[in-house]
């Protein structure tokens, strides 16, 4: 059975990365239709140098129209995770939606890379992706419209994207075969696994930790990410299956073509994001 609706109305969402960013922009959108979500981050305290927690989070998502559930975890911590679920489903009685956001970055060269920043980034990325999929699997299986969305880019074997930061291009690119995989694995079940990517930079916390290497004002804001990905989620999961989509194609897609709203700075020159032509 699938649900013709486009709206996330009681719906319940496990994202990870909630707690700021393109994750809570994905939270807020689906909040504003009624959605459940459970946020999976690991910040439950302040931090002086990356603004939103868990609790700041819930509070939005309660404002907008949602429920939530603050969830402390550290994806890579199997463990942790499976809590999480298991307090999820405690709490809202199923899971309908994984996005797969929580991500970290080193723009980083081999010499540059310690290996901890290394296990951080494959622990994160392309593990912790894995790893939470593969805990909320049992309760998709009992949704009617379930979906994985994952925020990472098409596959790409082109060197220009490898040479200059192997470790980070090759922890995006497992997030992604990660999603051609189940998209294939889970068809028969009718559980669709897909990915979106910007088509240009988002300014987001995470882009200030790049020490100013790029402005917002060549940015977009991610409520574009946000809104696309709500595009998504509300398409039927057995006919939508298997995409490497782009934020600004899905809104084409849906008759969006203006995008001015969604520039930090309306008609500065935008710049590309990693990972596409």
């Amino acid at each position: 059975m699938t649900d013709p609706s486009p709206s996330l109305a009681g719906k319940t969402l496990f994202i990870s990365g909630a707690s700021r960013g393109i994750g809570k922009a994905i939270a807020l959108r689906a909040a504003q239709d009624g959605a459940n979500i459970a946020i999976i981050a690991k910040t439950s305290d302040p931090n002086p140098k990356l603004p939103g927690t868990i609790h700041s989070a819930a509070t939005e998502i309660e404002a907008a129209g949602g429920k939530a559930l603050a969830l402390a975890v550290d994806i890579r911590d199997e463990a942790a995770i499976a809590d999480a679920v298991a307090r999820t489903l405690e709490t809202f009685g199923g899971i309908d939606i994984v996005i797969n956001n929580a991500s970290a970055i080193s723009l980083s060269t081999t010499a540059e890379t310690p290996m901890k920043r290394f296990d951080l980034m494959v622990g994160i990325n392309t593990r912790g992706t894995f790893a939470v999929t593969q805990a909320c699997l049992p309760a998709l299986r009992k949704a009617a419209n379930p979906h994985i969305l994952t925020l990472s880019p098409p596959p790409s074997l082109d060197p220009r994207w490898f040479g200059p930061h192997v470790a980070y291009t090759i922890s995006k690119m497992g997030m992604s075969l990660c999603v051609l995989g189940w998209a294939e694995e889970f068809r028969e079940a009718g559980i669709a696994a897909n990915a979106l990517w910007p088509r240009t930079v988002i300014d987001t916390a995470a882009l200030r930790m790049l020490g100013g290497a790029v402005k917002p004002e060549f940015c977009r804001k991610p409520e574009i990410v946000a809104d696309a990905a709500h595009a998504i989620l509300t398409r039927d999961a057995r006919a939508c299956t298997g995409h490497f989509f782009l934020d600004d194609e899905v809104l084409a897609e849906e008759g969006i073509t203006d995008l001015t709203a969604y520039a930090v700075s309306p008609g500065h020159p935008l710049l590309p994001d990693l990972f596409l032509e």
